[in-house]
């Protein structure tokens, strides 16, 4: 058995800022990170655009960027989390400024900023097209310089502790649930030990993995979110998927590479397999329309001329630029024989981020009592219906502060459950085949993306539903006889998490944002966050 005062789950953006926050305030109290893979193994790692911030004032406004963010949105974000995240968030991008994150200048000293889709105004922070690297980097280093936080790679979680596995009943009605901790399973020893937190945050990531193409790593399996509903948390909106439009497109590949938005707002332009410019027959704004709108009118295009792919032409933009800030999207595609700024790009839509997840309130509190969210897999209401580009590293970083805010307020009236008991794994045994497994992550992966993808319909939503209602009663049987390991587990949390993107999306009956549905191609005038 272990013990922490403070328990983190994920070492990305979110996860790491927290755990800093927090040894800072509190020199004496253990903090402790748990990530299956390595530190710095994260989405964050892999967020190439930059961080969107109001850092200066004189061109651009906090205003301009409430506004960006709620039409973007579509109607669905809280305004009061929009502006507290707007304007807080400078404060906590200087932050891990004076931490070492070093983002781009200009040669009189000036940032450099960039405009994406949705933004009327050039305020994207970035750091070449690696920006998520290198504030992963600058945080890893400075949980280093913290004698107080213990950084556990290959620890996969597996469940919440909260009055169910004292012997209670627990449903989504039972008021004043608490969470004590978590199982986790040492993927070095292979024991599953229990750990008892006083606060525990979950900043597990997100889960686009549960599609065949996605650019988030492959330890994106919604681990949090499907443990949370498993505990019995509020989980909102969850059919808001969004998909990037612009993944370079390698038959096969996955994860995809991405191409970030920045190339678009940088002048990129995207055309179809007949060289047509065409995203201003579908959005006034053309290339810099939100992503929810071009991602649709790529797969428009990809339907109406048979093809899997459309093209970003960089051919025209500035040569010496281009490499300046995008070397190593160059450097990819030199890698597959192609030269950005000779040859168009071939990309296509791909899952990228969950804008719905844990519900979490203002101080970044779950339903259930000691248990944090923060970063991908929460729902803070920022994201509404369609995350504005850059706006997650933005979010994370506000929202770990407001929960060591709130934690640290907290936590010495908080006592350790002692009479929780030891993992029960008696009467599994080890899985025969890792086929049983394998085969059904691929069918997981194929109904989703076939079925619940950038459109939808009641027939697809239904097939999906039985699809995924089959794999689950598969898994659990496997699972209940099983000793776990990470590729169950992970199965076991990606089915859920179809079902809940399938269930959210059968209980929208419009189209909003993320979430287009032919049957119900426009949107109706009652707006209301699903939660399940």
């Amino acid at each position: 058995m272990l013990k922490t005062d403070f328990l983190v789950i994920g070492s990305g953006i979110a996860g790491l800022t927290f755990a800093v926050k927090i040894a800072k305030q509190f020199p004496g109290k253990t903090i402790t990170i748990l990530t299956k893979a390595n530190t710095d193994e994260t989405n964050t790692k892999y967020a190439q655009g930059g961080i969107a911030v109001v850092n200066d004032k004189e061109k651009d406004s906090f205003d301009k960027h409430i506004e960006d963010t709620l039409i973007a949105g579509d109607g669905l974000c809280n305004p009061a989390i929009v502006e507290l995240v707007v304007k807080e968030g400078p404060e906590r991008v200087n932050e891990i400024i004076e931490w070492g994150a070093r983002f781009d200048k200009d040669a009189e000293g000036d940032y450099m900023r960039g405009k994406e889709g949705g933004h009327s105004e050039f305020r994207i922070l970035h750091h070449k097209d690696v920006t998520g690297f290198e504030i992963e980097r600058a945080l890893v280093e400075e949980v280093q310089r913290h004698s107080n936080i213990r950084v556990y790679n290959h620890w996969f979680v597996l469940d919440i502790i909260t009055q169910h596995h004292l012997g209670y009943l627990v449903t989504k009605s039972t008021p004043d649930i608490d969470c004590y901790g978590v199982y986790a399973l040492n993927l070095q020893n292979n024991n599953i030990e229990k750990i008892l937190a006083k606060v525990t945050i979950m900043a597990s990531g997100g889960a686009g993995q549960v599609y065949r193409t996605t650019t988030n790593p492959r330890i994106a399996t919604g681990d949090g979110i499907a443990m949370a509903y498993r505990a019995k948390a509020r989980i909102e909106n969850m059919e808001f998927i969004q998909f990037h439009p612009t993944a370079l497109y390698e038959f096969g590949v996955s994860p995809s590479f991405l191409i970030t938005e920045a190339v678009r707002g940088d002048g990129g332009i995207l055309r179809n397999k007949e060289g047509e410019a065409f995203m201003q027959r579908y959005d006034a704004r053309a290339d810099l329309a939100p992503r929810d709108i071009v991602a649709r009118a790529i797969d428009s295009e990809m339907k109406r001329t048979g093809t899997e792919h459309v093209y970003l032409d960089c051919r025209h933009m500035d040569g010496e630029k281009f490499v300046a800030h995008f070397p190593n999207i160059y450097a990819k595609c030199k890698s597959i024989g192609i030269d950005a700024l000779q040859q168009m790009i071939p990309v296509a839509p791909a899952a990228h981020y969950c804008c719905g997840g844990i519900e979490a309130d203002s101080h970044g509190r779950s339903s259930i009592s000691n248990l944090y969210i923060c970063g991908e897999c929460s729902s803070t209401g920022l994201h509404g219906a369609n995350r504005l580009a850059s706006n997650s590293l933005l979010e994370a970083l506000v929202f770990a502060h407001r929960c060591a805010v709130d934690a640290a307020k907290r936590i010495d009236g908080i006592s350790f459950h002692e009479d929780v008991p030891d993992w029960n794994a008696s009467g599994t045994t080890d899985p025969k085949e890792m086929i049983l497994i394998t085969q059904s992550l691929k069918e997981v992966q194929q109904v989703m993306s076939d079925y619940v993808g950038i459109v939808r319909n009641d027939i697809r939503l239904e097939r999906a539903m039985r699809r995924i209602d089959l794999l689950h009663q598969e898994t659990e049987e496997l699972y209940k006889t099983t000793t776990p390991s990470p590729q169950l587990c992970e199965l076991r949390n990606l089915i859920t998490i179809g079902y809940l993107i399938v269930k959210s999306a059968q209980f929208r009956k419009e189209s909003r944002g993320l979430h287009y549905n032919t049957d119900y191609p426009d949107k109706s005038s009652l707006l209301q966050d699903v939660v399940l």
